[in-house]
């Protein structure tokens, strides 16, 4: 009898899980080829698919069946706790709200890439706030008195809080600082790339770089948007990249970042496909994987080697005149405005910005009015550098305007399981830097699929980076990591 329960349980999960990848191949179209005129309509559409689905998470039937199934199994008690968490959630928010964020998220997000793209903050803000409202009533469904933010949070990290989160950037601060502040008064001055990369050519060494990684495009494809992203799982993952002609650097690593995601959906166990726990265990333990891939291998001095002569059989002579010089270049330590072509020293200062000012938002005690000036009092005083434009302050992320709000700790998160995890890899393969230095990441690949992809999400996020690395995942690999590297690019 609970065996059939189970069974009914699974079933009725399954048919959800396909319906919200449809969903999220609504939103892949939507960034990627749906016509410009087509946005209201879009939300309309997006918002159905919301009501469809927020139906099926409550349906009486889920309730019944949560009720009669107690399984002692690994893997049936996974699922059975992802779909119990989801039922209580989804119970705790009407579902007049739930298709209104949907609504409202969907055209949000072709008003913020306009206003983006006209430098024009004025036209973002109304829609900012009607979106921040809605996540704000959203948040106290389901917090139930508790903080908001946490509730936020939880979407995303499942059981992390606001407050360790914000001493978790405590840690990190110091040393960051530190080591910020040694590398700029440092005389060795790496070169900037400069120059023109054909978008072309960019994109085939993108592809290239993604199947190097361990992307298969018989499952998946890449493309251009304003602001790279993976969407989907299974059997049907998609990236997107972008091109700047200056900028190749900001095609190809986010190419390797979004490969990331990509391959971490890509290398769930099959059986595991269109069930609750068929994805990423957590966005965290997600960004572990794109940041291992974009930091930790795609800039280290062996592959760096390699892919300074693939850049120089794709583009010809460019200016750096060896893999040394090439290697600094990729690492090169500049305060900037850009969160997305930041180095690895400032990255985790620019999440902790925006960290502050979305708590401070859903708190209720930064009004969205002021945030702009706030971002860029912030930005002047974290980097020393003025914000020149909106699409160069708040307009930059696509974040906020589609609801995201607790979605960036995640970013930091997933940089301190990158950490853990590269400790890890480089013990068990000490042939790691060969490979790389050919190009090759076949045993890269396969040690994190068979050691936390595979996985999808049997396992608690800290439970997850635990067993792949062997202890408890700690900031401290991550800074060890950070402060040897650049002392020997920057020489002290």
């Amino acid at each position: 009898m609970m065996a059939d329960v189970y069974e009914a349980l699974m079933a009725h999960a399954r048919e959800t899980a396909a319906i919200e990848q449809v969903a999220g191949r609504l939103s892949w179209d939507q960034e990627t080829m749906m016509p410009r005129g087509a946005g209201a309509q879009r939300g309309e559409e997006m918002a159905a698919m919301e009501g469809v689905l927020h139906a099926r998470r409550i349906d009486p039937r889920v309730g019944e069946w949560l009720a009669k199934v107690d399984p002692v199994e690994v893997v049936a008690k996974a699922q059975v706790a992802r779909i119990r968490r989801s039922y209580q959630r989804a119970m705790k928010v009407p579902a007049r709200l739930s298709q209104e964020i949907a609504r409202v998220t969907s055209l949000s997000q072709g008003i913020w890439a306009e206003a983006r793209a006209g430098e024009a903050v004025a036209n973002f803000l109304p829609t900012l706030s009607q979106v921040v409202d809605l996540k704000r009533e959203e948040a106290a469904a389901l917090a139930s008195g508790g903080d908001l933010y946490d509730a936020m949070l939880d979407d995303y990290e499942p059981g992390m809080t606001g407050a360790e989160c914000a001493a978790m950037f405590d840690a990190l601060r110091p040393r960051l600082v530190a080591l910020r502040e040694r590398i700029l008064a440092s005389p060795r001055k790496p070169e900037a790339l400069s120059g023109s990369f054909g978008a072309d050519a960019q994109i085939r060494l993108s592809r290239r770089l993604a199947m190097v990684f361990g992307y298969d495009l018989q499952r998946g494809r890449v493309d251009t948007a304003v602001h790279p992203f993976c969407s989907g799982s299974g059997d049907d993952v998609r990236i997107t990249t972008r091109v700047a002609e200056g900028d190749p650097f900001n095609c190809l690593y986010s190419t390797i970042h979004e490969t990331g995601h990509a391959a971490y959906e890509q290398g769930v166990d099959s059986d595991l496909l269109l069930t609750p726990i068929g994805g990423g265990v957590s966005m965290g333990v997600h960004e572990s994987q794109s940041r291992i891939c974009e930091n930790q291998l795609g800039r280290s001095r062996p592959f760096t080697e390699w892919l300074f002569g693939e850049m120089r059989d794709r583009f010809g002579e460019f200016g750096i005149q060896d893999p040394e010089a090439f290697y600094a270049t990729v690492n090169r330590v500049s305060p900037g405005y850009i969160r997305t072509e930041s180095d690895e020293v400032h990255y985790n200062l620019h999440v902790m910005l925006r960290f502050d000012l979305e708590r401070a938002l859903i708190a209720g005690d930064l009004a969205v009015a002021d945030l702009e000036g706030a971002w860029n009092e912030r930005s002047l005083a974290d980097f020393g550098v003025a914000v020149d434009k909106p699409s160069n302050g708040m307009l930059q992320d696509v974040h906020w305007s589609i609801g995201l709000f607790g979605y960036f700790p995640t970013y930091t998160l997933g940089n301190l399981y990158a950490g853990c995890l590269n400790q890890a890899l480089r013990r068990d393969l000490p042939g790691l830097d060969q490979d790389l230095a050919k190009g090759e990441l076949g045993a890269a690949n396969d040690w994190l699929r068979e050691n936390l992809r595979r996985h999808g999400g049997i396992y608690s996020p800290r439970e997850t980076i635990a067993r792949a690395c062997g202890e408890e995942p700690s900031a401290e690999p991550l800074l060890d990591y950070l402060e040897t590297k650049f002392a020997g690019i920057y020489g002290f």
